[in-house]
């Protein structure tokens, strides 16, 4: 997700993307965008790199299927929660978690027979025993780290996704602070009516 559209920022988070392939070894040499990508020409062509830009209503097939796929992911992802109302935050990881497993399984017409590609990129497998330990949207109490005072060693939570690092950690949607962390220890719990409450609250400012 980037903050904005502007030219600074679409050619920062590009070339974030291009640094993970290029550290794997992948040269990447055309890059196919929409015509919101014709600032960055002149940038790229100094990387190297040559944009070709789709015409007025005219798309790249491969991106759109894929975002039809992504879109079908989520909605199926939503309706299994027990919420109406979801604050932007909580979209976003939706996405991201959707993602994150799209990735990580093989592609029918994918560049290699047995890794995926997020291994391809990353370099990184999954583990089922690691990062298969919740769904997504399960409320939790993680884990603080204990200092020794009378305060609550626990705080509710949402579950979101593996952090996908070896020792098996997750995102989760702190209730307390509506920003996400990376935890390693919980309990999960059924979720309670103020539960609901807190998101809908979160949630509020988005529907406005």
């Amino acid at each position: 997700m980037i903050k904005n559209e502007k030219k600074s920022r679409m050619m920062t988070s590009l070339k974030q993307i291009i640094d993970v392939y290029n550290a794997r070894g992948c040269t990447i040499k055309h890059i196919l965008t929409d015509g919101q990508f014709q600032c960055l020409r002149k940038s790229l062509q100094r990387e190297g790199i040559m944009l070709n830009i789709t015409a007025q209503d005219e798309h790249v097939p491969e991106v759109e299927r894929y975002i039809f796929t992504i879109e079908e992911r989520v909605r199926a992802t939503i309706n299994t929660l027990p919420l109406e109302k979801y604050p932007h935050h909580l979209i976003v990881e939706i996405i991201y978690n959707t993602v994150f497993w799209l990735n990580c399984f093989l592609h029918k017409n994918g560049i290699h027979p047995t890794l995926s590609p997020r291994t391809i990129v990353t370099g990184t497998t999954i583990n089922y025993d690691k990062h298969c330990r919740i769904p997504f949207g399960t409320y939790v109490q993680v884990h603080k780290q204990d200092n020794n005072s009378m305060a609550s060693c626990t705080s509710g939570a949402i579950a979101l996704r593996p952090s996908g690092n070896t020792q098996g950690s997750y995102y989760f949607l702190n209730l307390d602070s509506g920003k996400c962390i990376i935890c390693n220890n919980w309990t999960v719990l059924t979720m309670p009516n103020e539960v609901f409450n807190t998101i809908h609250q979160l949630a509020a400012p988005c529907n406005k």
